[in-house]
């Protein structure tokens, strides 16, 4: 069977309330041997951590996604370094920059994502970085403050093959979710081409940004396989290469022990 790690989920959503045992079920007869929960505020960072603690295949992200910087507490730095030490946690993210929706002052975000790049730094943990129309300015930061030794993953990576070279030569890892299978989208599919394998991951998202195949539907783990298909057909290389080169990427840059372990 051909194995694939989801390197980013939001199982903890209300979408998978009625069902998340038949979700994660699916998952697993699909070939998904883990999956990383990522947190994008403190109350779904602990929904993180406890279904990693509840679910030996799910490992748990923290942290503060742009949206919700505007509100942090004052001491979240202190909470989210506090949540890092629970069993599972693997990551910081996912942090980042979302100038689209703008939903939180950008000079709010920036502070807010160079100061959890500061934890990462100082924890050696990855980063999971949300960049939505913000290309630029988190280019600038990554250059000016680094992500450490531990390195991290542009999530959804939508920036040009310019960015992405860039960002690879700064050690993190370029990953795709959906939206590289839909026909019109031009740029993520010709970057996710050029990306060599060893930079490579694949995730859904879920239950956002569902595979053109399952479009109208909740996305969910499962689905993380035509994401890999769609990349494999792109690059010439077949299911099980992609799928091999993939999931020991996740597995290096997470720290994930062997599915079973």
């Amino acid at each position: 069977m051909i194995h694939l790690i989801d390197s980013h989920a939001h199982l903890d959503d209300r979408k998978f309330e009625t069902d998340r045992e038949g979700m994660l079920d699916r998952a697993q007869k699909a070939g998904v041997v883990q999956i990383i929960n990522a947190g994008y505020d403190l109350p779904s960072s602990a929904r993180s951590i406890n279904l990693a603690a509840k679910y030996p295949f799910i490992f748990a992200a923290v942290g503060i996604h742009p949206h919700d910087a505007g509100g942090v507490p004052e001491d979240y730095l202190a909470r989210l370094q506090e949540m890092c030490r629970r069993r599972g946690v693997v990551a910081i993210g996912e942090i980042g920059l979302d100038y689209y929706r703008d939903l939180s002052p950008r000079d709010v975000q920036q502070k807010v994502f160079r100061e959890q790049l500061a934890l990462a730094r100082e924890l050696g943990l990855p980063v999971i970085i949300h960049d939505r129309d913000a290309h630029g300015d988190i280019l600038d930061i990554l250059r000016r403050d680094g992500v450490g030794p531990a390195g991290g993953v542009m999530h959804c990576f939508s920036g040009s093959w310019e960015m992405a070279r860039e960002c690879m030569a700064m050690g993190l890892y370029i990953s795709f979710a959906g939206p590289v299978t839909y026909p019109n989208a031009r740029r993520p599919r010709e970057v996710a081409a050029r990306v060599d394998l060893s930079r490579l991951l694949v995730e859904t998202d879920a239950p956002y940004l569902t595979p053109q195949a399952r479009r109208g539907n909740r996305n969910e783990p499962a689905y993380v396989r035509y994401v890999a298909e769609e990349i494999a057909a792109l690059k010439g290389v077949t299911l099980e290469e992609l799928a091999r080169a993939t999931t020991a990427n996740a597995r290096r840059l997470f720290g994930l022990p062997e599915a079973g372990a």
